[in-house]
């Protein structure tokens, strides 16, 4: 019964998507606006009826009904409530559903907001997000069903939504299981993070389709849908550095981002979105670059269905990815016609599309935010060539080529210097003209206290001068954050001067009236810390490994760690235990006692390696996995032992970096938020 109402409820949804844009288009030719109202109701209705059936998924994964498929193979009688609830997004036919799901509120969302002066682009926006929601609501129901259920046959166990002749229900007494590496908390928050963040990137890119179907060359498009974007944004980060977490604490080869094709999908729509991003400050300010941003969210949007494409294909090989699957060539040729009909919608347009005005000076910010643009397309075009090479030597060899991540390091590593540099320098110009003079004074003092922290790095860090790697990282990490502070203290310095507030108030109000600036400034500090742990973990981790007997010691730079006990046992929540108990020394001192475990799951026959971590003052961390074991009467075991130093500047930069980017979505004044041209408009307007 429960399944046949969530199934009835998307075959509703999906006929209600097709409805709703077709009325669109008809209320569009025909100029009748009772059918795009109709259209408008139509997609506030496919919200209520895909919650229907996302809510049926669960029901049935709660209470075990194991003759539906998908809960067979996902669920078990052993799992907990919360990932019973967390496993609609564990298998591809559910994660379909929650991205339906989420994209029905996105675009019912949207159609609530007032459209008074935007009448004209509401009939294309519902185009647009309805054709994309039936797109993944035809998955769902054609491709992938969640409510496919289990028939005993002659032949054997098949799966249909409806009971074959001659079969009777097939109920197995308990179900699969969830993936066990699915069962950490990171991965039960990463999955809905950056589901938000790919379904959020849709909603722009609807606005410019409008936009240009329209005819609507300003940049009325991207004032509508900047929080949108920055949303986005946000929950694609993330979505990002929860995985990176979820990597670091659960598959135990002590890093947190290993260079893998479906890490690697997630993170190309995040480097166009950043991208986008900052140019469109360009066209707010001087109504340049219109062509450039909807290339960008073109790109933006296709490389969100891309990843979704090569995590549910199954043409790649990947911890993160769902098994092998049909669903593939529709997805294929879904983003081909996408990207097609955008780029000819584009191109259609390209003459009525021209700049405002004109780059006058190689250091104003515009020209660095362009340079900023290039270089994150550049580290796109490296991605996107090393996930799809193995796909296109295959097809045209035979034999798949993989690129490792040396290759991705070696290639994005000075793209990535170079965006870093281009932080520090950009803050410091102005809009429109600046000289390399004005520029210099403006940057000495921020150079010179970046050059003094380099020093102290070298002295006391004991970073030698051959590491000319590490030592550039450390400067440009030191250089950026001086200036982003001088930033940050030159503004508060001038609200105090003309208010007399204290200095903290005066930054806090200052901040307040200019979110977006110093959210960003914040969003740069976060870069920096981060790119400390990255530096840390990618010059100067060390590792070894050993096997030991309880009582044995194995030494890793200044310290010891000691193997004290072993024990191995099985829970109630079916899973075989292995566990060590450790104690870790530095210089002769103990700093931690540890206990790495190796979980097997019975349900799933699959083990999970679970390390321990110890972290100290300075962010560095000790990182100990148990690989192997041998319960005789001596208890060895192996040992693999990492020394991480400044990885956990990698989380704290994470945490700030998103409390920049909340700061900077918060919403402000209609006035603050309009563009500079316009608001000079105002103003002159309120004196007169």
């Amino acid at each position: 019964m429960v399944a046949n109402l969530g199934f009835g409820a998307l075959v509703t949804a999906f006929l209600v998507s097709i409805y709703g844009a077709g009325a669109a288009i008809y209320g569009v030719r025909k100029k009748a606006p009772a059918f795009v109202d109709s259209a408008r109701n139509a997609m506030l209705l496919t919200w209520p009826l895909v919650t229907l059936a996302a809510l049926s998924i669960i029901t049935l994964l709660v209470s075990g009904s194991y003759q539906v498929a998908f809960v067979a193979q996902v669920s078990s009688n052993t799992m907990p409530l919360y990932l019973k609830i967390t496993a609609l997004w564990g298998g591809q036919a559910g994660s379909l559903v929650f991205w339906c799901w989420l994209l029905s509120a996105f675009a019912s969302a949207v159609t609530l907001r007032k459209w008074d002066r935007d009448r004209e682009l509401l009939p294309w926006v519902i185009v647009v997000s309805l054709v994309t929601l039936a797109f993944f609501l035809s998955l769902s129901l054609f491709v992938d069903n969640a409510f496919l259920r289990l028939w005993q046959t002659s032949t054997g166990v098949v799966t249909a939504m409806f009971q074959p002749a001659g079969s009777v229900a097939y109920i197995p007494p308990d179900g699969n299981g969830l993936n066990p590496l699915l069962r950490h908390w990171g991965m039960i928050i990463h999955p809905p993070m950056l589901y938000l963040g790919f379904v959020s990137m849709v909603i722009p890119y609807a606005f410019a389709m409008a936009a240009l179907i329209t005819g609507r060359t300003d940049d009325r498009w991207i004032r509508l849908t900047r929080r949108w974007a920055l949303v986005a944004w946000l929950f694609l980060s993330l979505g990002l550095v929860l995985g990176a977490r979820w990597a670091y604490d659960v598959l135990g080869w002590g890093g947190y981002w290993g260079w893998d094709p479906v890490e690697i999908a997630a993170f190309m729509p995040w480097l166009t979105g950043t991208a986008f991003l900052h140019s469109v400050m360009i066209q707010e300010k001087r109504g340049m670059l219109k062509q450039w941003n909807l290339v960008l969210i073109i790109l933006t949007y296709d490389l969100v269905i891309f990843g979704t494409f090569l995590t549910r294909s199954g043409v790649l090989s990947s911890v993160h990815a769902f098994a092998q699957s049909s669903i593939g060539p529709i997805f294929f040729a879904f983003i081909a016609a996408t990207f097609a009909i955008s780029l000819a919608l584009l191109i259609h347009r390209w003459s009525d599309l021209k700049a405002e005005g004109e780059m006058s000076s190689f250091f104003s910010r515009e020209f660095l935010f362009l340079i900023n643009n290039v270089l994150f397309i550049l580290i796109t075009a490296v991605c996107f060539t090393g996930v799809v090479m193995p796909i296109v030597s295959e097809a045209l060899t035979g034999n798949k080529m993989t690129v490792g991540p040396d290759w991705y390091k070696a290639n994005t590593g000075p793209l990535f210097a170079g965006l870093l540099f281009l932080m520090g320098i950009a803050p410091l110009s102005a809009w429109r003209y600046t000289t390399s003079k004005i520029l210099g004074r403006a940057i000495w003092k921020p150079f010179v206290v970046s050059l003094v922290v380099l020093a102290v790095v070298i002295t006391v860090g004991h970073v030698g001068l051959s590491q000319w790697g590490a030592l550039l990282g450390f400067w440009l990490a030191a250089f950026v954050a001086s200036v982003t502070l001088y930033e940050f203290w030159r503004g508060a310095r001038a609200r105090h001067r003309s208010t007399g507030e204290n200095l903290p108030l005066a930054l806090w109000r200052l901040a307040g009236r200019n979110r977006r600036r110093y959210g960003g400034y914040t969003i740069h500090l976060g870069v920096v810390l981060m790119a400390l742990g990255v530096i840390g973990i990618e010059m100067f981790q060390t590792q070894t490994q050993g096997t030991l007997a309880v009582g044995q010691s194995l030494n890793l730079g200044s310290y010891t760690m000691k193997f004290d006990k072993f024990y191995q046992w099985d829970a109630n929540d079916g899973r075989n235990i292995a566990l060590a108990q450790v104690s870790v020394f530095q210089n002769g001192h103990l700093v931690a006692n540890l206990s790495p475990h190796k979980d097997y799951y019975y349900e799933a026959q699959q083990p999970m390696t679970l390390p321990a971590i110890s972290t100290n003052w300075a962010g560095d961390n000790f990182y100990v996995t148990l690989v192997d074991w041998q319960p005789t009467s001596s208890q060895s075991a192996t040992f693999k032992v990492f020394f991480n130093p400044l990885v956990s500047w990698l989380w704290v930069g994470a945490i700030v970096f998103i409390l920049g980017t909340a700061i900077a979505a918060w919403p402000e004044r209609e006035l603050e938020t309009a563009p500079a041209r316009v608001r000079k408009q105002s103003y002159a307007a309120a004196k007169v």
